[in-house]
């Protein structure tokens, strides 16, 4: 962001027209064009038999701003078309021309209603957006499709994600000068954008006849006090994580937007900026030699004249538009019998087995219903799921079809993830030594999907960085003098190995989830996914495996299918979220809390049995909230407005098949031997016994320690001490530190 406003600052939007661009005699002229853009301001009717004159009624509301549909302005009865064509070829020189018209209109309106008197008539900024029936010229251009010989200079409307705003700063519009010797004044106008102004090396100021002017060179000096100016701020957008192709970095453009739009969208927003791509430039690094040679390099930036998204009025996010085909679809699709059970078979096709993970991720896509409380709190609706177990069970491809197929998604790894890149960072502006913000992953996917692979290798700093952005789902920052609150409306699926690579049977819960209990808590939903080893199992994973492989790019139809089914579920996903916010109903609460409190006295039953007085999964009042949040994306996936007892019976299936029996995992109940171990085993147990008296204590580190180097083989020496713990010779005390011998 450096470079902006200092130095040799060139700009090239009034310099010249592209060598596409229209003939300079078919565009109107400067008096015919600020006479036909007040005419349309007056006259313009989106229905002629409503009587309504959108603009007129809008520049009488907001007297300082006026907010225009470029489709309107091209419409080819009630708009100018010619206008219309004048602003996208050449939009420095008319967007002026258009806000003089748009004074004048303003002007004209309140002195209209004010009935006398010369108003104090402000000036009026136009934003420019393009509807989407609108029809214009203007393209839309994605940053790694922007040409310069093609778009410098014209108005082209770019889509983006805002990673970090700068602090406004003020942009002198006019300034006044004054001569040192004869005090002449002179007021000269800046360019827009980072445009500067030509201040003149000598006084013009008239003398008397026969007397020679004396003031040298370089007599003015700027009178700071009368200069005009007006709020600017500079934004850099990026490109949206969806749009960049595998394997790239995403782009990202330094756009500056002023007036009424400076502190309208903050880091994180996903925006479509309309604009005028123009180039400038920058304060490169390097020698006085490397710099002579690149006179010609330019910086380009976006000078931002509009968003799609009326910003000002709080609409922050694109909300996505179908048409009425799709409308009828999504909703014949809904009410078709089995239609729940037609969406599980199309997650993650690809996958074997695994029915209640498709289940959950299923939940996670489509998401609860967000409310807000009287006290103007939020209460999420987002599903945040954990996979954990063994390796090869195909964790990570479930995230990877979650991040494609959500409509908004930011895949991460935990070990290449810091917690200022997983929230946000405060960076110092190298130009100006300001501090400001840059949203990271929790931020970019607000209102989407976060997939963190690797959970469990993030160091625990980093993990506490999200512990708010799970639950109150804001980032709350307090840096370098920067204290704001961002948002993170984001669901998470993270994937994560147990600490010793493999699920062990033989260890408790808590000795294989190596996560705190505060992190835990903030999932709906945790799966022990454990590598079975079966035969049956084992050979219809190798033909489903084989078949993927043998037929992969081998039939385009079905590819094609695949492709169109998709794309259906990524629509269908949207058109859910956006049009159902589904309820519970009164019985289904009446059931859901019976159901609660058995849960929570079987997890402490499930505890109390493990040897610990806390489950190393704990089930609270958020596992509760979980449940209903289940039970509402469950009625959504069928476009239904209330969650009824089906729906909260098959949740809580659900949560009792991933959470429930996580919390209740651990110590085999009952342990196999073959005849060989179980003579191993009897020469353990008769040690075991040797060394601990009936009712001692004696430390479970210690006793391992001491048989290992008799010679025992430690998981050996373990499944002895699982086994008269079975028969009640044995059992733990102080969360499996100390054994205690019974009998």
């Amino acid at each position: 962001m450096s470079g902006f406003d200092e130095g040799g600052v060139y700009y090239s939007d009034q310099q010249f027209v592209s060598a596409g661009a229209s003939d300079e005699s078919q565009l109107p002229s400067r008096a015919a064009a600020l006479a036909k853009f007040g005419e349309f301001i007056r006259t313009f009717q989106v229905d002629p038999k409503s009587g309504a004159f959108p603009y007129a009624d809008q520049l009488a509301r907001c007297k300082d701003r006026l907010r225009v549909d470029i489709g309107h302005l091209s419409h080819p009865v009630y708009g100018a078309p010619e206008l219309a064509t004048a602003l996208v070829e050449n939009p420095a020189e008319y967007l002026p021309i258009f806000e003089q018209a748009a004074k004048q209109e303003s002007q004209r309106i309140q002195s209209l209603l004010e009935d006398g008197g010369e108003p104090d008539v402000k000036d009026v900024q136009v934003m420019l957006f393009k509807s989407e029936t609108g029809r214009s010229r203007v393209a839309f251009v994605s940053m790694r499709d922007m040409k310069p010989e093609k778009y410098v200079s014209k108005l082209v409307i770019v889509p983006g994600i805002v990673t970090s705003a700068s602090r406004p700063k003020h942009k002198a519009t006019y300034l006044t000068v004054q001569c040192k010797e004869c005090k002449a004044t002179k007021r000269i106008a800046c360019r827009p954008g980072v445009g500067g102004a030509m201040i003149p090396r000598t006084c013009d100021a008239a003398v008397l006849p026969g007397q020679n002017n004396n003031c040298g060179m370089d007599p003015y000096i700027i009178l700071p006090e009368k200069a005009e100016c007006v709020d600017q701020q500079t934004l850099k957008m990026q490109e949206r994580p969806e749009d960049v192709p595998t394997g790239d970095l995403p782009r990202s453009m330094m756009c500056l937007v002023d007036r009424r739009l400076c502190s309208a969208v903050s880091p994180g927003t996903r925006v479509t900026a309309v604009g005028i791509l123009s180039i400038f430039q920058g304060k490169e690094g390097g020698n006085s030699r490397d710099k002579a040679g690149a006179v010609a390099i330019r910086q380009p930036y976006l000078r931002v004249i509009g968003f799609q998204e009326d910003v000002l009025n709080g609409d922050t996010a694109r909300r996505p538009t179908f048409s009425m085909e799709e409308e009828q679809e999504f909703k014949e699709f809904a009410a078709q019998p089995g239609a729940m059970d037609r969406i599980f078979a199309r997650i993650a096709p690809q996958i074997f087995g695994s029915p209640d993970i498709k289940k959950a991720i299923a939940c996670l896509l489509f998401g609860g219903s967000r409310k807000r409380m009287p006290d103007g709190t939020y209460r999420r609706g987002d599903i945040n799921v954990l996979l954990l177990g063994d390796p090869s069970t195909a964790k990570s491809q479930f995230l990877k079809f979650t991040s494609k197929t959500a409509p908004i998604a930011v895949y991460t790894s935990g070990k290449g993830s810091s917690a200022a890149g997983l929230t946000a960072s405060v960076i110092r502006d190298p130009a100006s030594r300001d501090f400001y913000l840059e949203g990271g992953a929790m931020v970019l996917a607000d209102g989407g999907v976060v997939c963190i692979d690797e959970f469990d290798k993030m160091r625990p700093e980093d993990r506490v960085a999200i512990h708010e952005a799970m639950e109150q789902q804001t980032i709350s920052i307090a840096k370098a003098g920067i204290t704001t609150m961002l948002r993170s409306r984001t669901s998470v699926l993270a994937a994560a190995n147990p600490p010793s690579g493999r699920y062990d049977d033989l260890k408790s819960a808590q000795e294989n989830i190596d996560l705190q209990s505060t992190i835990l808590s903030r999932f709906d939903l945790i799966f022990i996914v454990k590598d079975e080893r079966s035969v049956e199992r084992d050979m219809m994973i190798a033909r489903h495996v084989l078949d993927v492989h043998r037929l992969a790019g081998a039939q385009p139809e079905a590819d094609e299918d695949e492709k169109r089914v998709e794309a259906f579920l990524k629509r269908y996903i949207e058109f859910c979220r956006q049009q159902c916010s589904p309820r519970i109903c009164d019985s289904a609460a009446k059931l859901l809390a019976n159901e609660y409190v058995e849960l929570r006295a079987e997890s402490k039953r499930a505890a109390s049995a493990d040897g610990s007085d806390i489950p190393a999964i704990p089930v609270t009042v958020r596992q509760l909230e979980a449940v209903i949040r289940i039970s509402e994306s469950l009625a959504k996936m069928n476009l239904q407005t209330t969650a009824t007892e089906a729906h909260v019976r098959q949740a809580l299936e659900l949560f009792k098949t991933s959470t429930m029996d996580a919390v209740k995992s651990g110590l085999m109940e009952v342990a196999v031997f073959t005849d060989e171990q179980r003579q191993e085993i009897h020469r353990v147990e008769e040690q075991i016994k040797r060394r601990v008296a009936i009712g001692s204590f004696v430390s479970e580190r210690k006793l391992v320690d001491e048989l290992v180097r008799v010679g025992f083989n430690e998981n050996l020496v373990r499944k002895g001490l699982l086994f008269l713990q079975t028969t009640g010779d044995l059992e733990y005390r102080r969360e499996r530190r100390l054994v205690h011998r019974m009998k």
